[in-house]
């Protein structure tokens, strides 16, 4: 397979940037700021990888015009380097060929549509009423329930399930082991069927509709709708292992990290933020252009835009083990300080 090669005046030219040195260097590959040889390109947009750029080898280093002065070589300068880079980035990457049709070991149900253009992979299943729209990509081992569409030019790596009545757009990334439309964790305690009670599962008959553009990560599960369905908007992009409870709304441009979990019922805004591990509680609405930072955990709904966290910070061990001792006193203390504030107040 031939090398993937520019010249950094050409990588100037497509992306809209500026450029000063060589011009013709060619540029086969991407590397960081240490790694980088002569024929790769690398980034800088963290200042505390400054040092770093005067030592380089990159062969072009892509920049802020403030940034300029220290590049030893070939640069690009660009108001934003780390979208700039995840731009040129996107031209070196090889994925493996996916020619349209259908594997000779994949079951597809006289019920199901698959559009000539598509890619259907070995050992897939598409059941009755499903629909596979034009140049889709369907990886090994992926399952395409009841009544569920995957949208014209979505790619599901491999070993990814759609359950049922789940309806993918156009352009969506879904990583291997994705479960999409599965139950949602409807329960209703019937207090009255024995001495004790016991649990009545509430059918789960929506459905989850993804806009397009959007990603969704390894492991990652999005449950089905109890009534109305759960709904992800455009270009909102999940990690790994993240959970979406039924009946979640999540806004266009949203992103989560890792192991975050949103309950049943919750409302996200858009542009939304929300970091590694972080949980959102069922039936809360989270307005617009909101981050919540890792491991934080939200109560409450949140109307205005803006950064909020939870949690304790690390701590020294001996340091913490103090301070959780002295969590349980906390109301007492407050109480003991309102009276001598009114006290002091008093005199």
């Amino acid at each position: 397979m031939s090398a993937i090669t520019y010249t950094v005046a050409e990588l100037a030219d497509r992306f809209g940037l500026t450029f000063s040195g060589d011009g013709t260097h060619v540029i086969e590959g991407v590397g960081t700021l240490a790694g980088a040889g002569p024929s790769q390109l690398s980034f800088l947009s963290n200042s505390k990888y400054t040092a770093q750029l005067t030592a380089t080898r990159a062969g072009v280093v892509v920049v802020r015009e403030e940034n300029l002065a220290d590049c030893p070589g070939a640069a690009l300068v660009a108001r934003d380097p780390y979208v700039a880079y995840a731009q040129i980035a996107a031209l070196f990457e090889r994925l493996p060929a996916a020619p349209p049709g259908i594997h000779p070991s994949a079951v597809i149900a006289a019920g199901a549509r698959v559009s000539g253009s598509a890619s259907i992979g070995p050992c897939c299943v598409i059941e009755n009423g499903a629909v596979i729209e034009d140049g889709a990509i369907l990886g090994p081992h992926c399952i395409i329930g009841e009544d569920c569409t995957v949208g014209a030019q979505s790619r599901l790596v491999a070993r990814v399930t759609l359950v049922t009545r789940v309806t993918l757009g156009r352009r969506v990334l879904v990583h291997p082991g994705a479960v999409i439309g599965s139950d949602g964790f409807g329960l209703a305690f019937d207090r009255s069927a024995s001495d004790h009670g016991s649990w009545i599962k509430l059918p789960q008959l929506g459905g989850v509709r993804i806009g397009d553009d959007c990603e969704i990560g390894a492991n990652t599960t999005i449950d089905r709708g109890a009534l109305d369905d759960t709904v992800l908007e455009e270009d909102v992009r999940l990690d790994n292992q993240i959970q979406i409870a039924h009946n979640v709304h999540v806004g266009a441009h949203t992103a989560m990290a890792g192991c975050a979990a949103v309950a049943g019922s919750a409302k996200i805004g858009r542009y939304c933020m929300i970091g590694g591990n972080a949980g959102v509680l069922g039936h809360l609405e989270l307005a617009d252009r909101v981050t919540i930072t890792a491991k934080s955990l939200v109560t409450h709904s949140i109307r205005e835009p803006g950064e909020y966290s939870s949690g304790v910070p690390l701590q020294d061990n001996r340091q913490w083990r103090k301070n959780a001792a002295r969590f349980k006193h906390l109301d007492e203390y407050a109480r003991r300080l309102s009276a001598l504030e009114k006290d002091s107040n008093n005199e």
